[in-house]
Order: C-alpha cells, then sequence, then structure tokens
C-alpha cells in the first residue's frame, strides 16, 4: 500500500478538506492491509504518525520544523519570508489545528484495530524450546511453523539498546532455510543438523516458534514471531 508521508500535515496544500481526503483514502488502504491481515509495516507508521500528531499538540514539536526547507527554484531568503508569513497566519494554524484535532481520534481508533489483530495473532503462537537450553540465549535458532507443515529456519541474535532513561532488546535474524519437516523426523534431528551445519555455534539455543493458523508471512508472522522470542529469551 501506498505510505502517508511523515510531512503530511505541512506537505502541499493546507486545507482541511483536502487532508481530510488524503486521510480517508489512507485508511482506507490500512484497512484493506487489516482485512488480510497483514500488519508490517502498517502497525509501525500507524505509530508514528500518532506520536508526531501528539507531541504536535502537546507543543512538544514545532510545526515550523515540518515545513520544507528547500524548494527548487526559489533562492533561500525568500523562502524564509514565505514560510515565516505563513506560520504567522492565524488562519492557516487555525486550519493545522482542526486537521490535528481531526486526525488524532482517526489514528488512535485505527490503531486500537491493528493493536486487537495484533494480540490474536499472538494468541495463537507458541514459543516452545528445542532440546536442553545452554546458559547462553543470545543467540541461536528458531523454527517457524505453521499448519501447513512448512518450516523456515532461522538465525537469531539479541542485542541491547540503551538510553538515558531505560535499556531496550531487539533482535538480528536471518532467514538461513526452508524446510519440509518429514513424517517421523524430530525437532531434536533438525537441530543436530543446524549444529553439524554451522560449527560456530555448538551448542546453540533453539526454539520452535508454531502457528496454529495460517497468517502472512512477512507482514504478519515473522515480526510477531520475533517479538515473541525476544520476550520470551528477556523473561526466561
Amino acid at each position: 500500500m501506498e505510505k502517508l508521508n511523515n510531512d503530511w500535515l505541512t506537505d502541499g496544500l493546507i486545507d482541511f478538506e483536502y487532508k481530510k481526503y488524503t486521510l480517508l483514502a489512507y485508511f482506507q488502504e490500512v484497512r484493506k492491509s487489516f482485512n488480510k491481515v497483514e500488519l508490517y509495516p502498517v502497525l509501525n507508521e500507524l505509530i508514528q504518525h500518532y506520536d508526531n500528531l501528539n507531541k504536535l499538540k502537546e507543543g512538544k514539536d514545532s510545526i515550523e520544523s515540518k515545513f520544507p526547507k528547500e524548494v527548487n527554484g526559489l533562492d533561500v531568503a525568500r523562502l524564509k519570508i514565505f514560510y515565516k508569513q505563513m506560520l504567522h497566519d492565524d488562519e492557516i494554524m487555525k486550519e493545522l489545528e482542526d486537521i490535528v484535532e481531526y486526525a488524532l481520534p482517526m489514528f488512535k481508533g485505527t490503531l486500537e484495530e491493528g493493536k486487537e489483530i495484533y494480540e490474536f495473532v499472538e494468541t495463537q503462537c507458541e514459543v516452545i524450546p528445542i532440546g536442553l537450553l545452554p546458559l547462553y540465549t543470545d543467540e541461536g535458532y528458531f523454527f517457524l511453523g505453521n499448519p501447513t507443515g512448512e518450516l523456515t529456519v532461522h538465525r537469531y541474535q539479541m542485542m541491547k539498546f540503551e538510553s538515558p532513561a531505560q535499556t531496550y532488546r531487539g533482535i538480528n535474524t536471518t532467514r538461513i532455510d526452508k524446510i519440509n519437516k518429514g513424517i517421523g523426523e524430530t525437532f531434536e534431528n533438525l537441530k543436530l543438523n543446524l549444529i553439524k551445519k554451522f560449527a560456530d555455534l555448538p551448542n546453540p539455543a533453539t526454539y520452535l516458534i508454531q502457528s496454529k493458523m495460517i497468517f502472512p508471512y512477512q507482514p504478519t508472522l515473522v515480526p510477531i514471531a520475533k517479538r515473541l522470542l525476544i520476550k520470551h529469551i528477556s523473561t526466561a
């Protein structure tokens, strides 16, 4: 689906009806994705737009910074004067405020829809350790499966991001194989095959993330599986 530009609020014509049409078209596309249970990157985009609007409303971000700084064919001096005049125009500022007030509940409601879908998909997935887990679980493998019997094999590595207020955990993953698990073949045997193939991880943490239902693979199942694995390892 077509993205909504980060500067959609101040890009182009600043007119309530025009922006309303732009938003309605965007949310129509979002709901098409949700109807197909496709969550990403749509959900991340919604969160970003919603956060940006809240910051604007709370005065944490300057509307002035949202205006483009360069336009081909105009000199810098005229451009600065033009935007300064626009931002001191009470009618334009009122129009922006009306657009923000209209957009915020739309983003909030659509985000809630997306989160409900996310939570449903999450309830349909289970993280199961394969064999004995080593003490070091920040690197290893996971199998991602669904009711069709197909499995994708991924290598993962946990990461930490630190900020002054909090430490966040992320994950890097690489898909390394796609297999059809044969009758009588165990996940323990599949894990042994990985150990033989990749000698740099002689005792890897290995998990099965099994979905009870078939969901879109890249837009939904993979990102939710990664978040489930982060949660599982972080709380183990």
